[in-house]
Order: C-alpha cells, then sequence, then structure tokens
C-alpha cells in the first residue's frame, strides 16, 4: 500500500476559493495550475501516489509542494528566489560596449555604416576587452538599455534660407492668423497637391475573408491596370475634400483643381482663399503665385519652405487614401480606380473632421535650434 503523507492539508474557505480559481484558469501559467491541482488533491485525502498519476508528474513534485504548502501556506507555491549563474562580465565591460553601440563604426576605423551585435561583439574581441563574448550576449544588454545601432531613420536639414519665415506661416494660417490678424469667417485655407502614379492593380485571385483563426488573405499576384495622378485640396478647418484625377501632373491640372473649389460656395465669394502648397513644379515660383491672382483674385497661393511637405495637411491625407483605398485594393482598370477615389471623397466629406493639429510656430522654434546644434560647422 503507498505510504501516507505527514503533511495533512486543511483548506479554509478562502483558500480553497482560491486554488480552485487557479486549477481552472486558462491563462495563468502551467506550473501555478499543477500546483494548484496538487493541494486540492491532497485536501480532498489522496495519497501522493494517486495525485502524481492524476495531475501526470512524478511523486517527488507531488511530496514538494505538499509540504510547502503544509508549511507556508499559499506563498509556498511561489518559487523561490534563486541566486543565479554568477556574472562573467563587469558592469564596466557591459557600459564600454554600449556606449560603443551608440558610435558611428567608423570612429573605431571599422569599414561599416553602422553596428550589428555580431561586429560588436568582434569589435570588443579585438580591442582586447574580453577574450571572447557571444552576439546574443551584446544583443540581450542592448535589448535592455533599448540600444539598436542597427536601426535608423532618413532625415534632411532644412535648407531653405527663409525656412522659419515660410513655414510659420503655414502653421499660422492653420491656427486662422495671417500677419498677425485673425482671419475673418468668410476667409478659408485650403491645402493642395497631386499624388502620382497610383496603380491600379488587378488581384489574379480574390481576397480571402476573415474567419475563425484566419487573418484575411490578400493574393500577392497582379496585373497591372495603369497609373493614374490624383490631385487633392482639402479645407484644413471645414475637413472637406475636393479631388481631381489626371493622366499627370502639371500647371492645366492642378489649375483645374483650383477652379473646382472656387466655382463652389463658400469659396466663390469668400474675402479670401489661401491655398497651402509645396514647390512643385505644377505651383512652384513667384510666376505660379501671379497666374493664381491672375485668374482668380480671391485666391493666394502660399508656399511651404523647401523640403516641408511634412508641414502640408493634404499629405495627411494622400496617406490615408493610401492606406484605406489604394494599398490592398483590387481594381479592374483606371476607371474602377478613379471611381473608387470619386467614392471616398463622398464618404470622407460625410464622415472626417478636422486634424487635431498641434505642431505650433513655438514647436518649430524648438525643432529649429535642435537641428542647428546637430549642423556641422564648416571646414
Amino acid at each position: 500500500m503507498p505510504r501516507s503523507s505527514p503533511f495533512i492539508v486543511v483548506l479554509s474557505d478562502g483558500d480553497r476559493a482560491v486554488l480552485e480559481q487557479r486549477a481552472s484558469s486558462g491563462v495563468a501559467a502551467h506550473r501555478d495550475v499543477v500546483r494548484a491541482r496538487i493541494v486540492l488533491l491532497a485536501a480532498d485525502g489522496l495519497a501522493n501516489v494517486e495525485i502524481a498519476r492524476r495531475v501526470r508528474v512524478c511523486v517527488d513534485v507531488v511530496s514538494k509542494w505538499r509540504k510547502r504548502f503544509f508549511e507556508e501556506g499559499r506563498a509556498g507555491l511561489s518559487d523561490r528566489k534563486r541566486s543565479g549563474r554568477l556574472r562573467r562580465f563587469s558592469g564596466e565591460i557591459v557600459a564600454h560596449v554600449k556606449a560603443m553601440a551608440c558610435e558611428p563604426p567608423e570612429r573605431r576605423e571599422v569599414p561599416l555604416v553602422r553596428w550589428s551585435s555580431h561586429e560588436l561583439a568582434a569589435q570588443v574581441v579585438t580591442e582586447g576587452l574580453v577574450e571572447a563574448i557571444s552576439s546574443s550576449t551584446i544583443r540581450r544588454w542592448l535589448h535592455a538599455a533599448a540600444i539598436k545601432p542597427w536601426r535608423y531613420r532618413s532625415w534632411i536639414f532644412p535648407r531653405d534660407p527663409l525656412f522659419s519665415e515660410k513655414a510659420a506661416q503655414v502653421l499660422d494660417l492653420y491656427e486662422r492668423l495671417f500677419d498677425g490678424r485673425p482671419l475673418e469667417e468668410d476667409e478659408y485655407v485650403i491645402s493642395a497637391d497631386e499624388k502620382s502614379q497610383l496603380q491600379a492593380l488587378s488581384r489574379r485571385h480574390r481576397d480571402l475573408e476573415t474567419a475563425p483563426g484566419r487573418l484575411r488573405r490578400v493574393e500577392f499576384e497582379y496585373r497591372r491596370g495603369g497609373t493614374l495622378c490624383y490631385l487633392g485640396a482639402y479645407d484644413v478647418h471645414r475637413a472637406m475634400l475636393f479631388g481631381e484625377v489626371a493622366d499627370k501632373t502639371g500647371i492645366a491640372p492642378f489649375m483645374a483643381l483650383v477652379h473646382k473649389v472656387m466655382s463652389q460656395e463658400p469659396y466663390k465669394s469668400a474675402r479670401r482663399v489661401f491655398f497651402v502648397v509645396d514647390n512643385g513644379s505644377s505651383h512652384n515660383g513667384q510666376r505660379s503665385i501671379d497666374r493664381m491672382e491672375a485668374a482668380l483674385p480671391n485666391a493666394r497661393l502660399i508656399h511651404l519652405p523647401i523640403h516641408a511637405s511634412w508641414l502640408n495637411q493634404i499629405e495627411v491625407v494622400f496617406s490615408i487614401i493610401q492606406r484605406k483605398v489604394v494599398r490592398l485594393g483590387d481594381f479592374s482598370d483606371l476607371v474602377a480606380l478613379a471611381e473608387r477615389l470619386e467614392a471616398f471623397e463622398k464618404h470622407d466629406n460625410a464622415t472626417a473632421t478636422p486634424f487635431d493639429w498641434r505642431f505650433s510656430t513655438k514647436d518649430l522654434t524648438a525643432l529649429l535650434e535642435r537641428l542647428e546644434s546637430h549642423v556641422p560647422l564648416a571646414a
């Protein structure tokens, strides 16, 4: 007969409620579920051998957790603190590697543009800091410090000598200010630009819709149905989008978009309508300003600084169109793509609200000051 355990388990109502909940949990750690079941079966009077058979563990495991609970209660079911393996590398070595990861490799005459964990490990050995070290150890140190030298972000420093003045004028318009004065109720701000090379892709097979345990599947292979250009004008304060489809960009398509906006109320009879644009060939330079004012006296063209399209709100609209309309679309031809873009305009104008634009002239000043500190001095 199995030897009876000297550790008799008696549960209070509170202990039993907690352990029963833990034993039936679908999200608790497996070890916690097993330990709770062992104690519950022990409290029911079962011998260790029978408990081991039901829980599918060895008898020694049952004996261990039965004794732990008998001596310490529920607290005894937690893992004990372990001392762990002794550290092989000093804190000074770890700090040195992290500092190295933050430096360009060329400073150490390594012909690379960025580090990987493997190359960092090799460099640490080359410099004699350690005899040997694995790349996984380096990667673990960098992960703990949120250092990822293999990642980067493309950037372009402002080169327009009037960057601050031009950008501030646009940001003021977003806050309904111009030349230091509030805009009147019949003055409007339109953000406009072109999005070229929109492709009409026809998938070779239909999508598989989502199902239990399966994401939506989109066919990878497609047939090309040509490209078109989409010109957009967005009223930043009224969240109204006006679009125009064309074969290509140019002065004529852009002016057609402007006339489309200005032929409608409230813009037709507005005091002034400001069109914020970048420096694309369709609307750059003083000639574009003169052309606009000659055609529409109450329309005024406002140019962003060079390389500042990120300040143009229409770019946000274009990113939404790319993600929600174009990227996963299945279009038989350019007509289908144009019809979808037109349908999106109607949908967006019925549901959209103005963007919560928070980047102000104060933020611009702070940004330019930070960038100035990074611009290398001329030799």
